[in-house]
């Protein structure tokens, strides 16, 4: 008997088995088969068929389906919940069938409305199609109709003629002219063959008789069967040549249908006849066009504009002696000769349209209020001009300037006493800092020329006139330092009228006051002067409008980023405000004032500290407020694309001969190259320009790169690269630059004063000048006998006449004062021995390195060489 006998094995035989892996301890592991239980599904009794039957006759718990059924742990209330879902459910998916349906049906209503709008394109272009066709061939109907007019009318005639020769018993006409005058298909003068397929008229004649008059019978009968065979002919073919009928192969065969058209060449004809409707074909007339013309442009783009091909432009450009490629850039007026060359018409553009954006508009004169007056004080170095303005504005700026010298522009708003409001800009007197100068009389109202009443009139003074006469700004001339002893403001006052300059005292129209920054005298009346010629002027502005100003100032602050001094010149800058900036953009993030003070907006002639630049703009720049974020970032990569193009075509423009020239001029000179870092725009603008102008036609400085901050690895990689020094002004290297400046060799020279940074330059690149050689005469011998010495060539017997001989000096042989030898002593000797040097009056012998020809009665002209080493003026 088996152990399975009337028992199930023990197993999981009937449901569903799963594996579960245990873990033990040292990485153990076991698998052990477990049975999983199947989830229940809930089916609910309104679901079954017959539910609803048996729901009626329930009770109304029977909605919820038979308890005993239901799964174990379900109440009634979560049967209901789940039947509400079960309900909800079927009606999202009715709701969403029925919008994938609207969906649908409004999908293909927009194809149908799609369809009958394409429809109906495609029914008007046949319906014009159709009318341009029906104007052609009602044209060569015409056409047509014109020519057998004609022909019956020629026909008519020659009838005409023959009745009248007929009836004429005279003289029978040539039977050659009659013959030409009845043969139909002649081409006689102004006559023409009628249309292929007409039956020509009978004539009365032939009528009459059925004969030509002066024709034999057998003749006349050749010829009307010859018409008669033309006509069937022709009218098989059908109108214009086409063939009638169904083509069989005794046709096509035979030789009576002439040359037949293709079915090519009917295509062609009537593609022609299509296009001659159309008004096709026909040779168009070249387009003169107006071409924009910006300041550089492209050749490629200037083909384009002209719509001529690219290679013609650079054939052009050739022809006129520039080699350039299809995308080189060109200058307008390169460009305008050959615009004028292929016939067009150059308008030329000085601003892109993206310029108009910025507002242009006249101010109204209600909307004009007076602002205060932009002074400007001007003068030659140490002239007492930032010592006035701090007595003026009672501080000490002059003190914290590196050697006692103003070296950057600056910006300062002064309340009067009167409570009137000035804004002044102090600018520096040194020869270096011209553009800083010139920059400052540009944007002033009034220049106040300070002139040290010891000290008169100088170079620096006469520049500040000249600046100031260039901006066509009214002067006021300040006499400083009258406290001392050695003050004479009356020589000042005659100086100046050598330039033009006649002040109140001279009887002129320019005030002149006597001040003295230490003393405090004549401030007043100083101010009082500002105030009264300002008043003259009517300085007017509009503050309710977009703000324009003129950037003083730029520099790149460690904390703050780009830093851009401003004086307003209209409207009123706000916080916020974006701007654009010469080449640069951005958004005020926060304006400060010249004490220090953080303000919210600055109105006209108000000069703040900008900050939230994407980048250091050139001092000088002029800022415009635009109204959007992408209008300035539009503005500002136009104006850097435009300045990129026109160094550019700058370089593109110089021909081979030009460069060759240039190389060939560079071979002799020595070059020192340096990179310039500096605090503040304006200064290393001077700086550069200063370094331009040390050297001479045999060295010169040569600026690698200029620029505003601290000095950066990328300016030690540059230096080292092109073996330059690093010229800091007024900033330092950061302590990566430095370790590595010190590890690659790169020299870093930190400055603060300019004359210190000039004299430097200078004595570098007086060390690449060449040493100046020059030739001392220390003695003169006469050959009195040659002596011939085996192994030593050649010996003089000389004695010394003047001065000394030396063996290291160099020697030149005079025949008859005419120099044939310059060279080296090989040896000198006195009797027998090797000597360095003989005395005048002394007889010595002298043997010449590789030179035997020596007489008797030479002389020896011998001297030394010192090279002078030389230095840049």
């Amino acid at each position: 008997m088996s152990d399975t006998d009337g028992k199930k094995p023990l197993g999981l035989g009937g449901a569903r088995s799963g594996q579960v892996k245990q873990s033990f301890s040292h990485g153990r592991t076991h698998a052990v088969v477990v049975e999983t239980k199947r989830k229940r599904v809930v089916v609910p009794t309104s679901a079954k068929p017959g539910a609803a039957g048996g729901a009626q006759g329930g009770s109304g718990s029977s909605n919820l389906g038979d308890p005993s059924k239901r799964p174990a742990g379900i109440s009634d209330a979560e049967m209901q919940r789940r039947l509400d879902a079960l309900r909800a459910a079927k009606a999202r998916e009715q709701e969403d069938a029925a919008k994938r349906a609207a969906d649908e049906k409004a999908r293909e209503e927009e194809r149908q409305r799609r369809r009958e709008e394409a429809e109906a394109k495609e029914r008007e272009e046949r319906q014009r199609e159709a009318a341009l066709r029906a104007r052609a061939e009602e044209e060569e109907r015409q056409k047509r109709e014109a020519e057998e007019e004609a022909a019956r009318r020629a026909a008519a005639r020659r009838a005409e003629i023959l009745g009248t020769q007929r009836r004429q018993p005279a003289k029978p006409a040539e039977p050659a002219a009659v013959e030409a005058a009845a043969v139909p298909g002649d081409r006689g003068a102004g006559q023409s063959r009628p249309r292929p397929g007409a039956t020509p008229a009978a004539t009365p004649a032939e009528d009459d008789r059925g004969a030509k008059p002066g024709l034999s019978p057998r003749k006349t009968d050749r010829d009307r069967d010859d018409r008669s065979t033309d006509r069937d002919r022709a009218g098989k073919r059908g109108d214009e040549g086409r063939r009638a009928g169904k083509l069989t192969l005794s046709d096509a065969i035979s030789d009576e249908g002439g040359r037949q058209r293709s079915l090519a060449a009917m295509k062609r004809k009537q593609e022609k006849a299509r296009a001659k409707a159309l008004g096709f074909g026909q040779k168009s007339e070249k387009q003169v066009r107006d071409v924009q013309l910006p300041e550089t442009i492209v050749v490629s783009e200037l083909a384009n504009r002209m719509a001529e091909r690219a290679a013609d432009v650079v054939k052009a450009l050739m022809k006129m002696g520039m080699m350039v490629t299809m995308n080189q850039a060109i200058d307008a007026d390169t460009a305008e000769l050959v615009i004028e060359e292929f016939g067009h018409r150059a308008v030329r553009v000085t601003d892109a349209d993206v310029e108009q954006a910025i507002d242009t508009v006249e101010d109204k004169v209600e909307d004009l209020v007076n602002r205060p007056p932009v002074v400007t004080i001007m003068g030659h170095v140490d002239h007492g001009k930032t010592s006035l303005l701090d007595a003026i504005r009672k501080t000490s700026v002059v003190s914290g300037e590196a050697g006692g010298i103003t070296q950057h522009i600056g910006a300062y708003q002064v309340k009067t006493p009167s409570g009137q409001l000035i804004t002044f800009l102090d600018t520096p007197g040194h020869a270096a800092f011209t553009s800083m100068r010139a920059r400052g009389a540009q944007v002033t109202d009034i220049v106040v020329l300070v002139v040290a009443a010891d000290d008169a009139v100088m170079p620096q003074t006469v520049e500040a006139i000249n600046h100031a006469k260039a901006a066509k700004v009214p002067m006021i001339v300040a006499i400083n330092k009258v406290d001392k002893p050695s003050a004479n403001p009356q020589k000042v006052r005659t100086d100046l009228l050598q330039h033009e300059v006649v002040v109140e005292a001279m009887s002129g129209e320019v005030q002149d006051v006597e001040v003295s920054a230490l003393t405090g005298k004549g401030l007043d009346e100083l101010l009082e002067a500002i105030i009264i010629q300002s008043e003259v002027l009517e300085l007017k502005a509009n503050p309710d409008r977009p703000a324009r100003g003129a950037v003083i100032e730029a520099k790149l602050d460690v904390g703050r980023g780009p830093v851009a001094t401003v004086l307003v010149q209209n409207g009123t800058l706000k916080k916020g405000d974006i701007f654009v900036v010469g080449e640069k953009w951005g958004k005020v993030r926060a304006l400060v004032n010249d004490k220090g003070e953080t303000v919210s907006e600055a109105g006209p002639s108000v000069p703040v500290e900008v900050l939230g630049l994407n980048g250091t703009p050139e001092a000088g720049d002029v800022l415009d407020v635009v109204s959007s974020e992408s209008q300035a970032r539009e503005i500002a990569d136009y104006r850097e694309k435009a300045a990129k193009d026109k160094r550019a075509a700058a370089g593109a423009a110089t021909t081979l001969e030009q460069l060759m020239a240039k190389a060939k001029a560079d071979q002799d000179v020595a070059e020192l190259p340096v990179l310039v870092k500096a605090d503040v725009q304006g200064s290393a603008e001077a700086i550069v320009q200063a370094l331009e102008k040390v050297g001479n036609d045999e060295v010169r400085v040569r600026v690698l790169h200029y620029g505003v901050g601290a000095i950066t690895d990328s300016d030690v990689g540059l230096a080292e690269a092109s073996g330059a020094p690093i010229i800091g002004f007024n900033v330092r290297a950061n302590a990566t630059a430095r370790n590595a400046a010190q590890q690659k060799g790169v020299e870093i020279r930190y400055y603060s004063i300019i004359y210190d940074l000039l004299d430097d330059i200078k004595k570098a690149a007086s060390g690449l000048l060449k040493a100046e050689v020059r030739e001392n005469f220390i003695g003169y011998a006469k050959v009195l006998e040659v002596f011939k010495i085996t192994g030593v060539g050649n010996v003089a017997g000389c004695i010394v006449t003047e001065g000394v001989a030396r063996r290291s000096a160099g020697v030149r042989l005079l025949r008859d004062n005419v120099v044939i030898h310059e060279g080296t002593l090989k040896t000198l000797k006195r009797f027998k021995d090797e000597v360095k040097e003989v005395h005048s009056g002394q007889e010595c012998g002298m043997a010449f390195e590789r030179y035997e020809d020596i007489r008797a009665n030479d002389v020896i002209e011998i001297f030394e060489r010192e090279e002078v080493q030389r230095t840049l003026a």
